[in-house]
């Protein structure tokens, strides 16, 4: 089969690597893709919204599976075009269509449907431009910490945590009166604040049925002990030490069969990913958002224990044959490291020479998130810029083999979490 992946970060980099292993696989092909990527497939310049030009190329190069890793294509439609197309709609596509994706695009849209559903999640009110004044009275009727959230898509950063209310009420101002988040803020979410562990479940379905793939929880914030302002993920671990199957279990029963429950009530057709981001509180794993996509850098964990034909699965989706079961998984813990610029999640340089990402290291994956070629030299080219997933027998051991390779590769400045694997906020009465 051809494939064809949208996208040119960790994710994409870490789907191209489990689909290249695929006896299934004829042509793999990434737009646009990375230099990392272009080791195990075709890169190619070809933007998602050149509606045209996708119709193009899809046909020529005799496609048979789209994948898209980012949201915004999904959020956008892309999955329509394809479903509606005379010529396209043969070819088999791992994404939702725009309207499930709003799942993702508006939080609101996320929350209320929850709601609908009887799906635990914090408790919440949404508020727009037009009612700043009655945002700043609700957030002052509430106890801190203050949980603001944009919502729209605002590249992983639309959501702010704050302890004080004075902190809070300018916030608001900045996001709904300055449109600090552009249009995604023109609405705002404010949630409850909730306590616990966060850890993240990741199923692939057909609409009715579903695959789950390991669970994971990722590292959002830039600093060590989760300090610093929210990144789009600094790593990840998977298998997450307190997900047991009874906690897995409750999670099926409230929050994914629900969901899956949800969409069909609604007639809403649902091919591709969901991406449950959790937390485990003292009532119970909660809802914090959905994504219709993979995270990232979780991916670059998750398919690393992924002991399945990933390509057979995507196929099975887009059929409708899946069975729903757990996927099998290889019995090792993975341990995801991100290498970040300097100045990340805030303004950054480019081109700064990477050294050592050729040299091997023993228990270990490189991954490509923001790289670039300059006259044959390996440079940065984003703030996220490698991520290195360790694997081992145990979390020391797959930390230890993420940590080896981060050092033996070097830029100017670089960035590194060095307590990848430290589960924060767990057990529950830690703090008591």
């Amino acid at each position: 089969m051809n494939v064809l992946i949208f996208g040119s970060g960790g994710r994409e980099s870490a789907f191209a690597w489990s689909i290249a292993q695929s006896g299934l696989l004829s042509n793999l092909y990434i737009a646009p893709g990375n230099p990392g990527l272009s080791e195990v497939g075709t890169c190619i310049e070809l933007d998602w919204r050149d509606r045209d030009m996708v119709a193009d190329f899809c046909l020529r190069n005799d496609i048979h599976i789209v994948v898209v890793g980012p949201e915004e294509p999904l959020v956008h439609g892309l999955a329509d075009y394809f479903a509606f197309h005379p010529e396209l709609e043969r070819i088999h596509f791992i994404g939702p269509r725009e309207e499930a994706a709003q799942l993702e695009g508006s939080k609101d849209y996320a929350k209320a449907f929850m709601k609908r559903h009887g799906i635990p999640t914090a408790a919440y009110r949404t508020f727009t431009k037009n009612e700043l004044e009655a945002a700043k009275m609700y957030v002052l009727s509430q106890d801190g910490p203050y949980v603001l959230k944009a919502d729209g898509l605002a590249g992983g950063k639309g959501v702010v945590i704050l302890d004080h209310v004075v902190d809070a009420l300018k916030e608001l101002d900045s996001m709904l009166g300055e449109a600090k988040f552009g249009s995604a803020s023109s609405r705002v979410v404010i949630e409850e604040h909730l306590t616990g562990p966060e850890f993240s479940v990741f199923v692939l379905t057909d609409g009715e049925n579903y695959i789950l793939l390991p669970q994971a929880t990722d590292y959002k914030r830039v600093g060590e002990g989760q300090t610093g302002p929210n990144t789009g993920g600094m790593g990840a671990i998977s298998p997450v030490p307190f997900v047991t199957p009874d906690v897995l279990g409750q999670v099926h029963r409230e929050i994914i069969q629900p969901t899956i429950e949800g969409l069909q009530a609604e007639q809403i057709p649902y091919c591709g990913f969901i991406f449950f981001g959790l937390m485990l509180t003292a009532d119970g794993p909660k809802v914090i958002e959905y994504n219709v996509r993979m995270g990232d850098p979780e991916t670059e964990a998750v398919l690393a224990r992924l002991d399945e034909d990933l390509l057979a699965l995507m196929i099975d989706a887009a059929r409708g044959h899946i069975a729903t079961r757990p996927a099998a998984v290889k019995p090792e813990t993975a341990i995801t490291v991100v290498m970040t610029a300097p100045g990340y999640p805030g303004e950054y340089p480019k081109g700064l020479a990477i050294t050592g990402a050729e040299l091997p290291s023993e228990g270990s994956l490189l991954f490509h998130s923001g790289t670039a070629l300059r006259d044959g030299q390996l440079v940065t080219n984003g703030g996220r810029v490698l991520a290195i997933t360790g694997l081992g027998a145990d979390a020391e051991e797959a930390k230890t083999r993420a940590y080896a390779r981060v050092d033996q590769i070097q830029f100017e400045g670089k960035q590194v979490r060095r307590d990848i694997g430290t589960i924060y906020g767990w057990p529950l009465d830690a703090k008591k």
